[in-house]
């Protein structure tokens, strides 16, 4: 078992037995007191399993492990004591949540037997949240490329949103950068529903009739009936639903909800600038019409707009033959089919999918077969990893 194992103790002397008895089967390292383990935690975690001493001078083991828990969830926590009271050994399993309580003097099969059984453990919770990660990923993938397919005007929308939130959240310096991305990458999602004429007339501002208006007006509620059926995705459902109405007031001490409450304001003012930008509003003039009207948001959200410049991460520009895309390029201009029909639109990244279904209309003669694109020089924080 390859996973890291970390012992801790405040007597040297039962730390070099552990080293002489344990050493040969699991892979240890050992700290001496509650300040060391967090310093080694931080530098060479995280590790699979985590054996703390419970009476230790300074940290005892029920505030280590409650630390490690806050450090690294996934972590399996083992104490190990020479005092038996129940009322410490139940106060260790609510703060810390321990997987085992071990009393001293412990035998070396014992303490084998339990860090078997805790490495198992880890290996499950870890093996569990990595399938969920990938199949979340992997959602992702499928929803964003169906909405290039059916609706590329939508999906361009979203695409610029998202690289807009990636400076703004990278700016901002906010954690879970991937969750904003999502939301924006997402955000447009519900437009699958409607006609391409529907969504053709919002972006160049015309008005609708009612019963478009009603239909358009819906699509964030499509999405976040879509979203809210994959694990992990709930918040983001609630963030892309409240992108255009108010999201309710969060409390300070529902952190959840406040962090859904920003990701909403980033997201609707996010669409809001991309909107006015793509009008043919000067940056400047649309980042200070959306300050003034939303004096109450953060001045730092107003900064990175400011700075962000829509083409900067277009990278070299060139002509390409359509035999000769690749997956990631940027189209950088409409393609439409000689009855104009619209098939992707200027800022949509190329997938297999939509490779496919360009090599297929330029086979059928319905698409000339030169084309102008870039390189992106940012990808999604989710698929990079950061979840």
């Amino acid at each position: 078992m390859a996973e890291k194992i970390l012992l801790v103790d405040d007597d040297n002397n039962i730390l070099d037995g552990y080293r002489r008895s344990l050493g040969r089967e699991f892979l240890m390292e050992t700290a001496l007191g509650g300040e060391q383990a967090l310093k080694l935690a931080a530098d060479n975690g995280p590790y699979g399993v985590v054996v703390s001493d419970m009476r230790m001078p300074g940290m005892d083991g029920i505030q280590l492990l409650s630390r490690i828990k806050a450090q690294s969830p996934d972590t399996i926590r083992v104490m190990l004591t020479g005092n038996a009271e129940i009322d410490m050994a139940i106060n260790a399993i609510n703060e810390g949540s321990i997987f085992r309580f071990l009393t001293k003097p412990c035998s070396k099969e014992m303490m084998a037997k339990t860090l078997t059984a805790a490495l198992v453990q880890y290996r499950l919770v870890t093996a569990e949240k990595q399938l969920l990660e990938q199949t979340l990923s992997r959602s992702i993938q499928v929803l964003t490329e169906v909405l290039s397919l059916v609706n590329p005007a939508a999906f361009s929308r979203a695409e610029r949103a998202r690289r807009y939130i990636h400076h703004i959240a990278t700016s901002m310096k906010l954690p879970n950068v991937w969750q904003y991305e999502v939301a924006a990458m997402m955000s447009q999602l519900g437009c699958v529903t409607l006609p391409s004429e529907t969504i053709a007339a919002v972006y160049s501002g015309e008005k609708l009739s009612p019963n478009e208006q009603a239909q358009y007006d819906a699509h964030p509620s499509v999405a976040c009936d879509l979203l809210s059926k994959i694990p992990r995705l709930e918040p983001i459902a609630r963030m892309i639903e409240h992108q255009n109405r108010p999201f309710p007031e969060a409390s300070a001490a529902d952190p959840e909800m406040a962090d859904m409450r920003l990701g909403t304001e980033i997201l609707r003012l996010t669409l809001a600038y991309e909107q006015l930008i793509h009008k043919g509003t000067s940056r400047t003039e649309a980042v200070h019409t959306l300050s003034r009207q939303n004096k109450h948001f953060s001045p730092e959200f107003f900064h990175a707009l400011v700075e962000l410049d829509p083409n900067s991460e277009e990278g070299e520009i060139r002509q390409c033959r359509i035999e000769a895309l690749s997956t990631g390029m940027i189209i950088q201009q409409e393609i439409r089919t000689g009855e104009g029909a619209l098939l992707v639109s200027k800022g949509q990244e190329v997938t297999s999918p939509l490779l496919s279904k360009l090599k297929n209309f330029h086979a059928r003669r319905v698409i000339t077969g030169d084309v102008t694109v870039s390189m992106p020089t940012t990808t999604l924080a989710f698929v990079k990893g950061a979840s």
